[in-house]
């Protein structure tokens, strides 16, 4: 393997483990739990939307480290605002009592913001999930 060649690998590792542990985020935040009987998936976003004032706040915080990662990533301005506007839709519109909990459930801007991220470096979800590379 030429020096290129290692370094490509390398960096090629360091941007699917960068990936993976955006993705477990996204995951834990949109998608961690399932309904029995359903197709419906929650996360934590959804639970802890539900703290009057702060919990909206708090969810957008944590999806900002994806946005981040995706900047350092090298992810274009582009991305970047679309990834923003969703947070921004989905904390505006969380913040409204009761509505904004049930979009919580059905938008997931970080499940949205992973799959630009993805598409970005033509990288399916698929790959990403899978620990052999």
């Amino acid at each position: 393997m030429t020096e290129t060649t290692a370094d490509h690998a390398i960096e090629r590792h360091e941007l699917m483990r960068r990936l993976r542990r955006a993705h477990g985020i996204a995951r834990l935040m949109d998608t961690a739990v399932g309904i029995p009987g359903t197709r419906f998936r929650f996360g934590a976003d959804s639970i802890i939307g539900l703290i009057p004032g702060i919990g909206d706040a708090g969810g957008a915080l944590i999806s900002l480290f994806i946005v981040n990662e995706a900047r350092r990533l090298g992810a274009s301005n582009q991305v970047l605002l679309k990834m923003l506007g969703n947070i921004g839709l989905d904390t505006l519109t969380g913040s409204v009592p009761l509505i904004g909990d049930m979009f919580d459930i059905y938008f997931k801007a970080n499940r949205r913001n992973m799959l630009l991220l993805l598409e970005h470096f033509d990288i399916d979800e698929a790959e990403l999930i899978s620990r052999r590379h």
